[in-house]
Parts: structure tokens; C-alpha cells; sequence
């Protein structure tokens, strides 16, 4: 089993890769953000993509979500963790913490969310963004490891690239919302598309600039406190990967969309019929005859 891993700000690559291979992707949306970088961690095969690209070339909104996620699908993948920096919304979320997210808030406007469209129209479950199954296997490699982490938490996707006004961020604390970032919410609509498992693990890096007597947040603060974070969540994939590569998938990820496909299939248009094959494909086929 492969597994997808998006390294986000700070997490350019993973090291102890062994058997590593640079692979150059194109996708009917696209580019990718970056090469993939295919290796070994142990016993699991990874598939390992910088989200922003290397040298962190991409604002949140140039970000090729679709691409991305169809990259990872196309070579194999089948799990993906996201790793993601993020504001912390609550005081006991200190920064240094890990967040395993299960619920989002979407605050984003200029990017596209769905692989569908222009004559095809389908319909997943989102009401659980996240994959228990998935988030399992790595809370429990960070008690393990002795990390502090929240086994939950909701995560608010907002445009960026600015961080918060004070008065947003006020606000989204009246909504309940544990952590802020600027990039998974896609993601994971996509994935969910692309019938993939996905869990963010997100890194507090700074408390949001609702924090009494904390100084609004800057981008040097919030990169010198993720060179901190790294070194855990590299720990924590060390750790993790190998259990999940042996862990058969059993979740209703891997069938997100059946019965979420609402266009007739001689109504879909052959460029997207085409463009979307690799996700649909199998939905389209007519049944198999009965033998008599």
C-alpha cells in the first residue's frame, strides 16, 4: 500500500528515504506543486509531495490542490497524511502541540474544491471530513512517542495569505473552530473526491492574534517555531507509516463515491469523461451479464 504525505510549511522532504526516485507528473489539472518523490520508510512505500513547493514558492491560493491529489492518486496512493502549520485558536492548543484534525470551517473563495464539473456532477459525504481509521493509527504513534497532541479538533481554512484581524479571530473562536490554517480544507474535499483516506496533522506554531498580550503573528515566528515542529512530525511518520502500509483499508473512503454520481453516463461529455477516468472509471462500466 502506498501512502501520500504533503509536507507543508517547513517540511520539504522527508529524510531516511531509501530507494529514492524524483518523479516529474502531469495530471489533467495540471502540475503538481513539485517532483514526487517516491521512497521507502522501512516497510512502507511513501509517496512524498511539498505542498508549496520546494523553497516555498507557492501562496496558499496558487497552491495546485487538484493536481496534487490526483498526482498521489495516480501513482498509487491510497492514504494520505497532510502535515500543516497552523495558528492555535485555544489556549490548552500551546504551540509545539499536535492537532489531529476531524472537523473543518471553510473561509476560502478564489480556489477550486472539486475535481467535477463541466458535465459531470457528483455529490460525495463530507460530514466527516477526516478518516477515523487513519487518524487512529497516528494518535496512537504520538502517545506512543510521548508527543502532545489532541486526538481532535476543528480546523477553519481561510484564504490568506494574510493571518487574521483580531476581530476575525475573535470570531472564530465564537465558532468553536480549535486551530487556523490556510491550505487542507481543499485537500481533503479532493481526496474524498479521489475515493483517498486523509488526516491532517496539524502543528500549532503560534497562539492567532487573540491571545491577550501575544504579539500579532509574523511569518518569522511562525517559521522558527515549525523548525521546531518538524523534527516531531518526522518522528511521528517514522512511526506511523509502517503500520499503516500493513494495515488493509476497510473504511467507506475507498467508495466515497458510489452513488454520488448524479449525471447519466451517456450525458457526460467525453473530454471530462475522459479527464475524470481514473476516478470514475469504474462507476461507469456497465454490469457484468448474468450467466445463464
Amino acid at each position: 500500500m502506498r501512502i501520500g504525505v504533503i509536507g507543508g510549511s517547513g517540511l520539504y522532504e522527508l529524510e531516511g528515504f531509501t530507494e529514492r526516485q524524483e518523479l516529474r507528473v502531469a495530471t489533467p489539472f495540471g502540475a503538481p506543486s513539485d517532483a514526487v518523490v517516491r521512497g521507502r520508510l522501512g516497510e512502507a512505500e511513501v509517496l512524498f509531495l511539498a505542498r508549496h513547493g520546494r523553497g516555498h514558492r507557492l501562496l496558499p491560493t496558487e497552491v495546485p490542490y487538484r493536481a496534487n491529489i490526483y498526482a498521489l492518486k495516480q501513482l498509487g496512493a491510497e492514504r494520505v497524511v497532510a502535515i500543516s502549520a497552523v495558528g492555535s485558536l485555544r489556549e490548552h492548543i500551546a504551540p509545539g502541540h499536535l492537532v489531529f484534525i476531524d472537523q473543518f470551517i471553510d473561509r476560502t473563495f478564489a480556489r477550486p474544491s472539486t475535481f467535477f464539473g463541466e458535465g459531470c456532477v457528483a455529490h460525495v459525504s463530507f460530514a466527516d471530513p477526516t478518516c477515523a481509521a487513519l487518524r487512529e493509527v497516528l494518535v496512537g504513534a504520538a502517545a506512543e512517542l510521548g508527543l502532545a497532541h489532541h486526538p481532535r479538533g476543528t480546523y477553519l481554512c481561510m484564504e490568506g495569505p494574510q493571518f487574521s484581524t483580531r476581530a476575525e479571530s475573535a470570531l472564530y473562536r465564537s465558532w468553536n473552530a480549535d486551530v487556523i490554517g490556510m491550505t487542507n480544507l481543499q485537500e481533503a474535499k479532493l481526496a474524498r473526491e479521489a475515493e483517498l483516506c486523509y488526516q491532517t496533522v496539524a502543528l500549532a506554531t503560534d497562539y492567532d492574534c487573540w491571545y491577550e498580550g501575544e504579539q500579532e503573528v509574523s511569518a518569522e515566528a511562525v517559521v522558527q517555531t515549525l523548525r521546531d515542529n518538524i523534527d516531531r512530525a518526522r518522528r511521528l511518520l517514522a512511526v506511523a507509516l509502517p503500520r499503516l502500509a500493513a494495515r488493509p483499508r476497510t473504511c467507506g473512503c475507498r467508495e466515497a463515491l458510489r452513488g454520488a454520481i448524479m449525471t447519466a453516463p451517456e450525458h457526460i461529455p467525453a473530454p471530462t469523461r475522459e479527464r475524470l477516468q481514473l476516478l470514475i472509471g469504474r462507476y461507469l462500466e456497465p454490469p457484468a451479464a448474468e450467466p445463464r
